[in-house]
């Protein structure tokens, strides 16, 4: 049995389909369902169910994006940094093996050397380090707080996507935005991502750290070509002058834009396609909400 915490959501969801399509024993838990925050609540529904493995998609994102998280920071610091705790404690306790679902917007740009950020890399964008939004803060101290953890995967998404139109997806978002902000971001495409998280629980490899993103990198224009390409061609795109710009007339907090290296998820034998390719293919099965 696997629990599946916080399934409502865009990432939660996805993992739900995939679990019916592989014909997982699973059980979805809202928090209606059972209180996140309440230890003793989730200690109970892990030997009620015998669970085998626990995925954690909860958290705080804010809608429409993450300047909602400035005006609400309790809620975001809860479900961030301290959530991951309570069920870190009780999964070692109970000995169960677990997923929980982090972020690469703690990371702001390349490395020194220029390549993309590795599982290892001190995060650049978080409170240590880097004037970053509060949820990029609230994220980087969930992995800290994961820090050592025994039996845990801790997997980074970064600007999720796929096929169908969505507020949470990142191609509706350049659809409807009326400017864009020119970046260079690595991304996950949504289907892959969840897929390649739970391989590496079935494949037994070394839990830890793993960045799940699409290999390569690609720029907003670069994507918003390829809508253009393959799915708008009348469709046109503007662009802010300056990130200057972009902060004083459409943004609350600072972005993370950032490069992610995904060798060590491929060097355990789980592939990710090219960026460029699974942009296409979302783009090419595109389904209108």
């Amino acid at each position: 049995m696997v629990i599946l915490l916080g399934a409502s959501g865009y990432v939660g969801n996805a993992f739900q389909q995939l679990f019916q399509s592989k014909g997982v024993d699973y059980q979805s838990v809202a928090r209606s369902d059972v209180n996140y925050y309440d230890r003793s609540a989730l200690l109970g529904l892990i030997r009620e169910t015998k669970a085998t493995f626990l995925v954690n998609t909860a958290g705080y994102t804010g809608k429409p994006n993450v300047d909602a998280c400035e005006l609400d920071k309790a809620e975001t610091l809860l479900g961030n940094a301290v959530l991951p705790g309570i069920i870190r404690e009780v999964c070692e306790d109970e000995g169960l093996s677990w997923g929980h679902v982090s972020s690469g917007c703690i990371y702001s740009g390349r490395r020194e050397d220029g390549a993309g950020f590795k599982e290892d890399d001190t995060p650049n964008f978080s409170f240590r380090t880097n004037h970053c939004s509060f949820y990029s803060g609230t994220k980087a101290l969930g992995e800290e707080v994961l820090e050592g953890a025994e039996n845990c995967y801790i997997w980074r998404l970064r600007i999720p996507f796929d096929h169908v139109d969505s507020p949470r997806n990142y191609l509706s978002k350049l659809l409807n935005y009326r400017r864009l902000l020119e970046a260079e971001n690595s991304i996950s495409q949504l289907e892959e991502f969840v897929a390649a998280c739970f391989t590496t629980w079935e494949k037994s490899v070394e839990p830890g750290i793993y960045n799940v993103t699409n290999t390569g990198s690609v720029t907003t224009r670069q994507v918003a070509d390829l809508i253009k390409e393959h799915l708008c061609p009348d469709r046109s795109f503007d662009f802010f002058d300056s990130e200057d710009e972009f902060m004083a007339v459409a943004a609350k907090t600072p972005r993370s834009n950032c490069v992610m290296d995904n060798s060590k998820l491929l060097s355990a034998g789980i592939l990710m396609s090219d960026v460029e390719e699974a942009i296409i293919s979302s783009l090419r099965k595109w389904e209108w909400a």
